[in-house]
């Protein structure tokens, strides 16, 4: 657990876009079809991530792809895409839901259809087509989560595949909040103008 008087975690402005609801856009990240991704604020995509809000649905419109919630941290390297399956011979791209204060660590791959509150996505993971993982879940690292598993609230999966390790207290909402909220408030510019 860190303390308050963890130092800042500087990025060079001239890397980042910062939008005008607080998100934090690293410059080397690929946001395919960013029309398709709604990002709910104060939400940090690092370098190298790559989001793929161009897999959409056939068809005519505009879709919300992927939608992250606030206070969101995508970790270096991440690859996010919307999970898809062929359902009576067609295949469709299905939308992928992310809701607040969620952290996926670097290098991990999410083709989740439902990321609940307060979850915590440790390092190079695999988290398979369509699983849903509930609030206050935590996946550790290196954890490989079979397609159409269910996570639920208050638990710790890990292993390769991922299975349930343990409950996870109460407080886990309040911890995953306060620790989301202050990474942001770490990720400063190093030169601030």
């Amino acid at each position: 657990m860190s303390s308050t008087m963890d130092p800042p975690i500087y990025y060079s402005r001239s890397e980042y876009i910062e939008t005008d609801t607080g998100n934090k856009v690293s410059r080397r990240a690929t946001i395919a079809g960013p029309q398709n991704i709604v990002l709910g604020g104060k939400t940090i995509i690092s370098s190298g991530a790559i989001i793929r809000g161009d897999l959409r649905r056939t068809g005519p419109g505009h879709t919300v792809v992927i939608q992250l919630g606030r206070y969101c941290l995508i970790g270096e390297g991440c690859i996010m895409r919307p999970p898809y399956k062929t359902f009576r011979g067609a295949f469709n791209y299905y939308p992928m839901k992310i809701g607040d204060h969620v952290h996926i660590g670097a290098g991990s791959v999410i083709e989740a259809a439902t990321i609940g509150n307060h979850v915590e996505i440790g390092k190079n993971c695999i988290i398979g087509k369509f699983t849903i993982i509930k609030d206050c879940a935590k996946i550790a690292d290196n954890t490989v989560i079979p397609p159409n598993t269910v996570i639920p609230t208050f638990s710790r999966f890990a292993g390769s595949p991922g299975h349930f390790i343990e409950d996870l207290p109460e407080s886990t909402q309040e911890m995953v909040e306060a620790q989301t909220k202050q990474y942001y408030t770490r990720f400063q510019p190093l030169d601030r103008q």
